[in-house]
């Protein structure tokens, strides 16, 4: 992409930030440019926030009918996943799964709530409640 060429559109998503776009000058060297956006990508974005919160949603629906841990909700309100989970935990998926049914995570040891809690950016306390949608 040419610098002339640089979107910048004002995309709301930016919160009046820019990005670093990598463009090409006159003389063809390579050059970090600052962008505004550009609407194609707003839309995109928006589009993957809107699928994030169904997902929460969801998850929430499943935790307030008992079929899943409080966990469960928080991982996706956070825009988390079980992979992503796992990675920042340092658990294994296969045990990650375990806690999200409720009979489980009712019993959790505190140290492993630890871990929940600061990857989760949340108190032991607050993943113990589910939160009001």
């Amino acid at each position: 992409m040419d610098i002339q060429n640089v979107p910048q559109e004002d995309s709301s998503t930016y919160a009046k930030n820019k990005k670093a776009i990598y463009a090409s000058d006159e003389d063809g060297n390579v050059k970090v440019v600052g962008s505004t956006g550009w609407n194609v990508e707003e839309t995109a974005t928006k589009q993957a926030l809107e699928d994030l919160a169904d997902l929460a949603k969801e998850a929430h629906a499943e935790v307030v009918a008992g079929k899943r841990s409080n966990l469960y909700y928080y991982m996706y309100a956070l825009r988390m996943d079980l992979d992503l989970l796992a990675q920042v935990t340092g658990f294994f998926k296969w045990t990650i799964k375990r806690d999200f049914k409720p009979e489980v995570f009712a019993k959790i040891s505190d140290k492993r709530l630890d871990v929940y809690a600061d990857v989760m950016g949340k108190t032991k306390e607050t993943l113990k409640e589910l939160e009001e949608l």
